[in-house]
């Protein structure tokens, strides 16, 4: 993986962490050059919402590997919902896939100020890699290459994935994490994921395409 030193243990390590790591298809043997200067114990002060104090936190590896993996995750999964907004043969999944784009977009909007209030870069550092609940180029040619409920089927199925995985890291960040605002925002991750994953599996299609 192309990840400065500091980084890629970060996102290998919250990976390791939640058992994911075998399956992430990064090598440690690559190596690139270390385009932000991160540290672990170095507090950083985030700006707080108008009318609170502001409140000082400390990033951690697990901020560090959340942020860098969450971000790549909703930007891809934003190309999939994209075009099942536009082509989904069943309307409520073209609905919902409209619906969870316009929720995935708004994190992005909250993911990427803390990328820079982190120092780190925005830059997908897991480009090219298959990440576990990544939607990844090749399910994007798949969806692009398929049609009525076989589209369907593999935008429920890849997206069920998607939601369940980047709830299960956003967990660890709560538990693990060092900064408020990265865990704040964590636990507002995982409630839509719930709550999206319960309307999914009702979808027209979900039975067949999710077992």
């Amino acid at each position: 993986m192309n990840l400065p030193p500091l980084h890629r243990a970060a996102a290998l390590g919250l990976l390791a962490a939640l058992g994911l790591g075998g399956v992430a298809g990064c090598s440690s043997a690559d190596s690139a050059p270390r385009t932000a200067e991160v540290r672990k114990s170095a507090p950083d002060v985030s700006p707080a919402p108008s009318g609170t104090a502001s409140a000082t936190s400390t990033s951690t590896s697990t901020d560090i590997g959340w942020i860098q993996l969450m971000t790549p995750m909703n930007q891809q999964a934003v190309k999939l919902l994209t075009l099942a907004a536009e082509r989904a043969a069943e309307p409520r999944v073209r609905a919902f896939a409209d619906r969870l784009r316009t929720g995935h977009e708004a994190e992005l909007n909250r993911l990427r100020p803390l990328l820079t209030r982190m120092g780190l870069p925005l830059t997908d550092v897991h480009a090219g890699h298959d990440m576990p609940g990544m939607v990844t180029e090749q399910d994007l040619e798949a969806a692009h290459a398929a049609e009525g409920p076989a589209l369907d089927r593999l935008v429920l199925a890849r997206i069920r994935d998607h939601l369940r995985q980047s709830a299960q890291v956003s967990r660890s960040e709560i538990t693990a994490g060092g900064r408020a605002d990265a865990r704040e925002l964590a636990r507002a991750l995982v409630t839509a994921r719930e709550g999206f994953l319960a309307e999914l599996e009702r979808l027209p299609g979900a039975v067949r395409a999710l077992g």
